[in-house]
């Protein structure tokens, strides 16, 4: 992947170390008041931070545009296409009911204590494909409806789900934060990824399972009476996603109902209401293989791929055909056409109807898609104007951990903004020069350390916070200690496993 943090030609400014400073503590600072405290949305907020940190360190305005342009063209292009294609999986998972079947299948097959390991489990699986929002929205119903069902505490399953989720957002390509934080580092995709599973499998353990099962003391949270579907008979339409009992649904009395009883065709948002007309039933469920296979087929190209930078000799003819297969773009084609083959047309969907699983997804994501690129032109703002050398430069005089250091930049923009992914590119540019100085492992340690710290103490600024509180029927209070409190065991424990796998590649 080509980085997106080339040096510029020529220097942007003159400024003074000590004027370099103050521009980027008063650009990160007005990004931060302005999400904050102005509740401007997170892209104008980059773009006008942006501003504030060239007009500060004296860079001609003409050069703030260009170098704010640049950034964005260069972020969109690398990361927006791997955002795209993994929502497109997210979406006809969501729609065909293959989220569901995988869902239906572990939890139908496991019970007691059993139950909030795989709820992890299942969370985890289908956390890889999906955005964090769209996880909360397919699994917190099954969460909700289990508890009752089986008489377990809410919290000590619906933790672990929110933990599977949230690791997997964080630290796993290909979601947007770690593909911006791999793309800007210049770090080994293949590399992160498998350094990234092998955080995530004991940072969702302690988080999930562990944590969950103590907070459910003292957090006697109950499942919303309002959140719990129905059963439903509705009928197929000519061009929106069908429904049908048993999509893998459970209502109180162990029923199953369907997706659309939660969610609107291509938008994975709660709260939609469907009518149907009537019809014949023409769809089949989705086979689970077939709903495994998609979550996981993108993940095996690129683990292949690794293991063959690993294995096989340079330009032999098994590592040309790994990097092709292996490159992101083409591993998560692969998942898309898979999806639209076995979770659409083989079920019964229509070609016009794949076409609107595959279309609605995207809409979903633009907000992502703005942020992040307004993220990046902030970024080589940052760059250009020569803030990230002399952050590099500060740091190796004071001796200071890389990976620390990222992770400490990552956790104050997080407290401080909200944003997980807003603190992901920001900190990424900041320590990108210290890159250069690493390993190829090391700098995917690197890219993990700065997700790690983009997930600490989510809280009011943030906008899981307030949709965790309302799919689990909690007061603020309840929400902090146990959803803050979690995804701060997660940036701690998961930044503990990458200065541990440091000691050894």
């Amino acid at each position: 992947m080509v980085s997106l943090l080339a040096a510029p030609a020529e220097p942007l400014t003159n400024a003074g170390d000590t004027q370099l400073v103050v521009a980027a503590l008063l650009g990160i600072a007005a990004v931060v008041l302005l999400i904050a405290w102005g509740k401007v949305h997170p892209f104008l907020a980059l773009i006008l931070g942006a501003a504030v940190l060239g007009v500060v360190a004296a860079v001609p305005a003409d050069k703030i545009v260009t170098s704010f342009s640049g950034g964005v063209g260069s972020t969109v292009g690398g990361v927006g296409l791997l955002i795209a294609l993994g929502a497109m999986i997210g979406g006809m998972l969501a729609e065909s009911g293959g989220a569901d079947s995988i869902v239906e299948r572990v939890v139908g097959r496991v019970s007691g204590g059993a139950l909030p390991w795989a709820m992890a489990g299942v969370a985890a699986l289908i956390g890889l494909p999906l955005f964090f929002e769209v996880g909360v929205v397919l699994l917190v119903p099954i969460v909700l409806l289990v508890s009752r069902r089986v008489d377990v505490p809410l919290m000590k399953l619906g933790i672990p789900a929110l933990a599977g989720l949230s690791v997997l957002h964080g630290l796993v390509p290909p979601h947007p934060g770690p593909l911006v934080a791999i793309d800007a580092l210049g770090a080994n995709l293949g590399q992160t990824l498998a350094l990234g599973l092998l955080v995530a499998i004991p940072t969702v353990i302690i988080a999930g399972p562990v944590f969950g099962n103590i907070i459910a003391r003292y957090v006697p949270a109950t499942a919303p009476e309002a959140l719990l579907p129905t059963r439903r008979d509705v009928a197929v339409a000519a061009d929106r996603s069908p429904t049908r009992p048993g999509d893998g649904r459970l209502d109180a009395d162990g029923d199953l109902v369907t997706q659309d009883d939660l969610v609107n065709p291509g938008t994975g948002r709660p709260g939609g209401s469907i009518e149907e007309p009537a019809g014949p039933r023409s769809r089949r469920a989705p086979a689970l293989w077939a709903a495994v296979v998609t979550v996981l087929l993108p993940v095996v190209l690129m683990l292949l791929r690794a293991i063959g930078e690993l294995a096989l000799d340079e330009g032999t003819a098994g590592r040309k055909a790994l990097d092709i297969v292996g490159t992101p773009i083409v591993a998560l084609l692969a998942g898309v056409i898979f999806a639209m083959i076995f979770l659409g047309y083989r079920t019964g969907f229509s070609r016009t109807q794949v076409s609107g699983f595959l279309g609605g997804s995207l809409p979903a994501i633009a907000g992502i898609l703005l942020i992040v690129a307004a993220g990046g032109g902030f970024k080589q703002v940052l760059v250009d104007a020569g803030v990230g050398n002399l952050v590099a430069d500060a740091a190796e005089g004071a001796n200071l951990s890389p990976l620390l250091l990222g992770w400490l930049v990552a956790v104050g923009i997080r407290v401080a903004t909200g944003s997980a992914t807003v603190a992901t590119i920001t900190a990424a540019g900041i320590v990108a020069p210290l890159a250069a100085t690493l390993q190829g492992p090391e700098v995917a340690l690197l890219a993990l350390a700065i997700g790690c710290g983009s997930l600490f103490f989510s809280h009011v600024n943030d906008a899981g916070f307030w949709l965790v509180k309302e799919y689990f029927g909690l007061t603020v209070g309840q929400t902090i200690k146990s959803w803050s409190v979690m995804e701060t065991i997660i940036s701690v424990v998961g930044f503990l496993g990458v200065l541990l796998l440091d000691v050894f590649v």
